[in-house]
């Protein structure tokens, strides 16, 4: 009896576990993995902390060559600054310049003028309040399967969108669809400024 249940408890103590690892896609010390487009200078390094701030750029995560993901959770911590715009791409693609065109973005904006807030599919699905302070860390969660996409911030579910089936995206929304892709950051204007300092991946099934 005793080994069936010591059996029992270990079978239960792998089934708990977490069948994937999260993945640091940053690393704390440089943007090793990671590739800017226009304004590279937009993008710095500073205590272990990613530090958004400068003219429109975005940050596309490259890995080791091509970065290509489809079901995920991305885990990202994020301080805002008064009036910061920024934004966390899924499923996109490097390009040279320009807000992608490629994928979905979620917004990370507490404070700036642009009414939509963090953690709303852009232009999609919009957050109108937000679920943050400035100056303040803050976790957000993205997660990404198959038709569907739910952001969280500190646990709290923010936006859920559900891509309708033969979906055409609106108005100069015409990359705003599920696929597979990279994930970027985006770099808004020069009088904003966000920082991130954990940026990690899991995939899922």
């Amino acid at each position: 009896m005793k080994i069936l249940v010591a059996l029992a408890l270990s079978v239960t103590s792998v089934l708990a576990a977490d069948p994937q690892p999260w993945i640091p896609l940053f690393n704390g010390k440089d943007l090793e993995g990671w590739k800017a487009n226009e304004n590279p200078a937009t993008f710095s390094v500073k205590d272990g902390e990613l530090v958004v701030k400068g003219d429109r750029a975005h940050l596309f995560y490259t890995g080791k060559g091509a970065a290509e993901f489809k079901n995920f959770e991305l885990k990202v911590e994020v301080m805002t600054k008064a009036k910061a715009n920024s934004g966390v791409y899924i499923h996109t693609a490097f390009q040279d310049s320009g807000w992608p065109s490629k994928g979905y973005e979620i917004q990370v904006n507490n404070s700036h003028t642009d009414p939509k807030r963090t953690a709303g599919v852009y232009g999609i699905k919009d957050n109108f309040e937000a679920p943050a302070k400035d100056d303040e860390w803050f976790t957000m969660l993205i997660t990404v399967k198959g038709s569907s996409i739910v952001t969280k911030v500190n646990d709290k579910v923010i936006s859920e969108w559900t891509e309708p089936e033969g979906w055409t995206p609106p108005g100069n929304f015409a990359g705003r669809k599920l696929s597979s892709g990279t994930v970027a950051i985006q770099g808004h204007d020069p009088g904003s400024e966000v920082h991130y300092r954990k940026i990690e991946l899991k995939p899922l099934p």
